[in-house]
C-alpha cells in the first residue's frame, strides 16, 4: 500500500538534497522522492545511495525519477516517471518485482493511457503552478481533480501533486484522490509533516465514522 503523503526532496545541491530528506525523515515522512537535473549519472547515483541510506535507517520509502537503472543499482522502492518518453511496461522489465513503479499524469487521456500499463499509482497534477516556474502542464484545480477522478473511478492510487499546502489538503481529498506528493511546503517548514499527517489522521477517522454509521 502506497503512503498517502510523499515528500517531492527540494535542495540546491546534492548536501542540501541529502539534508533535506534527512531532516523529513526525522520528521516522520514515509516516502520521499528523488530526481536531480541536470547532473551526471555518476552524481545521480553517489546522492541516491546515500539517500538510500538516509531512507533506509527511518523505514522511509525512496523513489526516483526516471532512473530506473540507478533505482535498480541502489534498491530503491521505486521509480517516478515523469518523462513520457519511457514505456512503465518496458521499465517493469528492467527492475526488481517488488520495485513500484509510479507515473506523471495531467490529463483523462493519460491517466486512461497509464491504467492500461499496470502503475502502481498515477501522480496527477499539477494542481496549481509553483511560483516562478514556466511551460507546465495545465493547472487542474480542484475541478480537474474531481472530473477525472469521477470519470476514471480506479483503485489505483491517484496522487495529487503540484503547489500544494495545507490549506489545499481537505479539498483535495474530497475530490477523491488517495494522496498528496508536496515538495516546497515541506522543504519551507518540515513540521508541516506533521500538521499534513495530523490532517491524514482525521480524514481517516472521519472515514471510518462515515463507513460504520
Amino acid at each position: 500500500m502506497i503512503p498517502k503523503l510523499h515528500y517531492i526532496a527540494q535542495g540546491n545541491s546534492g548536501k542540501e538534497l541529502l539534508e533535506n530528506i534527512q531532516k523529513a525523515c526525522t520528521s516522520g515522512i514515509e516516502l520521499v522522492q528523488l530526481g536531480i537535473a541536470d547532473v551526471s549519472e555518476k552524481k545521480f547515483l553517489k546522492i541516491a545511495a546515500e539517500a538510500r541510506e538516509i531512507t533506509a535507517h527511518y523505514q522511509t520509502r525512496l523513489l526516483i525519477e526516471n532512473q530506473f537503472k540507478i533505482a535498480k543499482d541502489i534498491k530503491a522502492d521505486g521509480v517516478v516517471l515523469s518523462n513520457k518518453d519511457i514505456s512503465p511496461t518496458e521499465v517493469q522489465k528492467q527492475l526488481y518485482t517488488w520495485q513500484m513503479i509510479g507515473a506523471i499524469a495531467n490529463t483523462i487521456q493519460d491517466c486512461e493511457a497509464l491504467l492500461t500499463k499496470e502503475v502502481d499509482y498515477i501522480g496527477l497534477g499539477p494542481f496549481k503552478h509553483p511560483i516562478n516556474e514556466e511551460n507546465l502542464n495545465a493547472e487542474l484545480g480542484l475541478n480537474g481533480f474531481t472530473l477525472i477522478t469521477e470519470s476514471l473511478q480506479t483503485e489505483t492510487p491517484i496522487i495529487a501533486y503540484g503547489g500544494i499546502t495545507t490549506e489545499d489538503f481537505t479539498g483535495l481529498l474530497a475530490s477523491g484522490v488517495s494522496g498528496i506528493a508536496v515538495s516546497d511546503e515541506i522543504t519551507q517548514n518540515f513540521d508541516a509533516i506533521k500538521v499534513f499527517n495530523q490532517l491524514l489522521k482525521a480524514s481517516s477517522s472521519a472515514e471510518q465514522r462515515y463507513t460504520f454509521e
